[in-house]
């Protein structure tokens, strides 16, 4: 899927590694609204064991509030996605990359939230490059 994330490794701990990339979203305007914790879920819903892995919801609430002004049917596309996954060596965190997310909308949609956009993906790599 390196088409639609960008990704890195963050060295450590599962929940260290966690409140890193919060604090770097959160550095870049970003807030975690939801999390799932997919490895408890899977294990209470039908018993699977997986690695640590939990789904973030992440937002900027004034990017979010100027794409939903643009057309109310971009809130399917929000919030922000951001994966965390215990690997060997430590965590690796994967952000949907918003060209990707919004490559679904109609070319007209697309044309007036591209600086959003792109304005989003700025904000989302300089969070991911803050984790080293």
């Amino acid at each position: 899927m390196s088409n639609v994330a960008m990704t890195t490794t963050v060295p450590g701990p599962f929940d260290q590694a966690k409140a890193r990339v919060t604090e770097a979203l959160a550095a870049e305007g970003f807030g975690v609204l939801t999390q799932i914790d997919m490895r408890a879920t899977l294990a209470a819903k039908i018993g699977a064991q997986v690695e640590p892995y939990e789904i973030l919801g992440a937002c900027n609430p004034g990017l979010a509030h100027q794409a939903l002004e643009a057309d109310r049917s971009v809130g399917l596309l929000l919030p922000c996605n951001v994966t965390l996954r215990e690997v060997a060596g430590g965590v690796e965190v994967a952000i949907l990359d918003p060209r990707a997310m919004f490559g679904v909308a109609d070319e007209a949609l697309q044309e007036r939230l591209s600086g959003l956009v792109e304005e989003a993906r700025s904000r989302l790599t300089r969070a991911l490059e803050a984790l080293g």
